[in-house]
């Protein structure tokens, strides 16, 4: 066989190959979609991950199967993607804890910028600081100015150490140069039950669980920590309005996959999510849960993870927080 031949020969396997290849991409998806959840059934994860699932399971013409793995700070879930086949049937709808827990936990357990592939951002959901109605401070404003008067005093309770809703408080206090006690419970309904039964005067907690008991005149919110009012608490300024100019430390949603997932797989997911969250469904269902969607471009996503790891990173540091 001359030389010619061989390299004849030699490019119709490569062509073959990739011809191979993209007709399974282009094929893709052909069975259903697990969609891996950090957090037990029935929270505002999950909520949201299910109207999700319901509408990329529309769009990809396959089913997507929601997965719920809770369990160390979301670190068991999140392995188990890293873990899984970067093929684009294993994918994970995470929150912040994705980018805090590289800072929390010593050594890491896994580095999200490295061993994932940011799909889109789904939407935000906004951490809120209520109190009991007997409360003296009705905004934040006559908080800080209560906890100047007696540092370390005034108690605010969260789901747990290194919880979105400790976290945020946390970065609150720094930037307003007060300082509060956290009291940390085994999840929201605990805490939230003790703030209306006067055991501790604050609690942070995201929208969605303190709507029914604001609803109930229960508690009052004090302020939102989101960049935009909620929905579901129009009246109540963010922090920003409160005089923290460019404050946020809302709770957030995105998508994420494997590491070495094929572009056009990535690609195609996240032209799904991007028409889920302009339907009607979607938006609502966030909605409903205090929230709002947020599409956009993957870099855009991926921009926020690395900043946010950062701004984890800088507050586990100078405040020494430690998981539960």
């Amino acid at each position: 066989m001359d030389r010619r031949t061989v390299l004849t020969s030699l490019a119709g396997l490569a062509g073959l190959a990739l011809a191979g290849r993209a007709g399974a991409q282009a094929a893709y998806p052909g069975k259903p979609i697990r969609l891996v959840v950090g957090y037990s059934a029935g929270g505002a994860v999950d909520i949201v991950a299910r109207t999700l699932g319901q509408s990329l399971a529309a769009g990809l013409g396959q089913p997507v199967v929601v997965e719920n793995k809770p369990g160390a700070g979301t670190n068991i879930a999140v392995r188990s993607v890293i873990d899984a086949a970067p093929d684009g049937y294993t994918l994970m709808l995470a929150a912040n804890a994705l980018a805090a827990n590289m800072a929390l936990y010593q050594p890491a357990p896994f580095d999200a910028e490295r061993d994932l592939a940011p799909v889109a951002l789904v939407g935000r959901v906004p951490v809120v600081i209520a109190a009991h109605p007997s409360a003296p401070y009705g905004n934040v404003a006559q908080l800080i100015a209560a906890a100047r008067a007696q540092p370390r005093r005034i108690a605010f309770a969260s789901p747990g150490n290194g919880a979105t809703p400790h976290m945020a408080v946390e970065l609150f206090a720094k930037a307003a140069g007060i300082e509060l006690q956290h009291v940390p419970y085994r999840g929201g309904a605990q805490a939230i039950t003790d703030a209306i039964g006067g055991q501790v005067p604050l609690v942070a907690v995201n929208a969605l669980e303190a709507l029914p008991h604001v609803r109930s005149g229960k508690l009052k919110v004090l302020a939102v920590l989101s960049a935009r009012r909620s929905g579901i608490f129009p009246d109540v300024p963010t922090i920003a309005e409160s005089g923290f100019a460019g404050f946020e430390a809302s709770v957030w949603y995105g998508l994420v996959a494997p590491a070495a997932t094929p572009a056009p797989v990535l690609d195609r997911l996240h032209a799904e999510v991007q028409k889920a969250l302009a339907g009607t469904e979607v938006r609502q269902r966030m909605a409903a849960v205090g929230g709002e969607v947020s599409p956009g471009p993957r870099e855009q996503f991926a921009a926020l993870i690395h900043a946010e790891r950062l701004r984890y990173e800088k507050l586990v540091r100078e405040t020494g927080i430690q998981p539960d």
